[in-house]
């Protein structure tokens, strides 16, 4: 039957509206932070068991679509992977990484060797006296041997030491220093790259961004770098505050690092908005303070005043990240969204807090599309 020519041009109409649409949709796909800073640096994510085991679909979604690494917040620290003795777990850790290779993200370790969430046991002997030196060091490298070596290819960057000094530059009085002796960063670095000699190894720490605990570090990792200790990155953690650290200590403090010759990661990102429950600037989990209202102001809902603060606020930060794209390899913020942040809790427990650049709903904030245009904005400039 021979179609009519009114309806052969109602049906050409119909194709080229549906082809249109097919165009105009695609243009006003939500843009992803991965693909935004795709030749400066990944984009990575801090993960908690629900996502790592799937019970957090939405999640999971997002974080598929936006980011390209992750890290896991607390299924690979010492307490979880290996809680007695003659006992490890690596049930939640193995799904962590097949979930990033899953993802085919970039698969962070975090961390080997901290002196918080490690178990009291790993500095006793069995009857509860502290190990001698050599003792705490086998321990170590059999710890490092044991989940390095499980992973050897799989994770392809280690947060070896974690927090080793205080907020004046020294080394932090830990179970390590009083048993082992200030080398015992040097060992960790050392038996980690015995255990994945193709692994990048990374010093961790916040308030690097403060001159005393900067120095602190470079002296530090001076003398690593002078003994050969395989020592490749640091990160930052950039648990940072809307008002701390200033744009000037952001850029000379990755500039400081990058002349030692160290690749430089953001590693733990977040901004405070809620008001400081103390003087402390730092991120020392040991801190508890008690609920205060005064202290919980947005507990209904961020207001769009801060909401706009906080945009320029993480605008500005990414500014200098990728003024430093040559060195800096790693911004990742730690938790997927609004209602993953440690900082709902810490230090003041039961808070409501807005850290991120997605909301508890996943939604995207103004903070996110401030950063995706800052993104947009360097793009211009190639």
């Amino acid at each position: 039957m021979t179609m009519r020519p009114k309806f052969l041009l109602t049906l050409m109409a119909v194709s080229l509206l549906a082809a249109c649409m097919t165009v105009l949709f695609a243009d006003t796909q939500e843009p992803t932070l991965k693909d935004a800073f795709k030749g400066d640096f990944l984009i990575g994510a801090a993960i908690n068991s629900a996502q790592i085991y799937g019970r957090d679909t939405a999640g999971d979604a997002l974080l598929e679509k936006q980011f390209n690494a992750i890290s896991p917040e607390n299924v690979l620290k010492w307490g979880v992977v290996h809680p007695e003795p003659d006992r490890y777990d690596f049930d939640a850790a193995d799904h962590y990484v097949a979930l990033g290779e899953k993802y085919h993200m970039s698969i962070l370790g975090h961390n080997l060797v901290w002196h918080s969430q490690t178990p009291r046991w790993v500095f006793q002997d069995a009857n509860g006296k502290p190990l001698t030196r050599d003792a705490l060091l086998n321990r170590m490298h059999d710890h490092i041997q044991t989940v390095v070596g499980r992973y050897k290819g799989r994770i392809q960057s280690w947060d070896v030491v974690n927090e080793a000094l205080n907020d004046d530059g020294t080394l932090r009085q830990s179970q390590w220093l009083k048993i082992i002796g200030p080398d015992y960063i040097a060992k960790a670095f050392e038996y980690a790259h015995e255990a994945d000699p193709s692994a990048e190894l990374n010093y961790n720490d916040y308030s690097l961004e403060n001159e005393p605990k900067r120095n602190g570090a470079i002296k530090l990792i001076q003398q690593l770098k002078a003994e050969g200790v395989p020592i490749s990155a640091v990160g930052l953690q950039g648990h940072d505050k809307m008002d701390w650290p200033t744009v000037d200590q952001e850029d000379a403090t990755i500039e400081a690092f990058a002349k030692l010759g160290l690749k430089v990661k953001i590693s733990e990102l977040d901004i405070d908005v809620l008001p400081s429950a103390s003087q402390n600037r730092g991120a020392d989990v040991s801190q508890n303070y008690e609920l205060l209202a005064k202290l919980n102001p947005y507990a209904k809902g961020l207001p769009d005043s801060v909401q706009q603060d906080l945009a320029k606020r993480y605008a500005d930060l990414f500014r200098v990240f990728l003024k430093h794209k040559d060195v800096v390899t790693r911004v990742t913020f730690w938790g997927v969204n609004d209602g993953d942040s440690w900082l709902n809790n810490w230090p003041v427990r039961g808070r409501t807090s807005y850290p991120l650049l997605f909301d508890r709903n996943n939604q995207p904030k103004p903070a996110f599309y401030a950063v995706i245009k800052v993104a947009g904005q360097d793009a211009g400039k190639k």
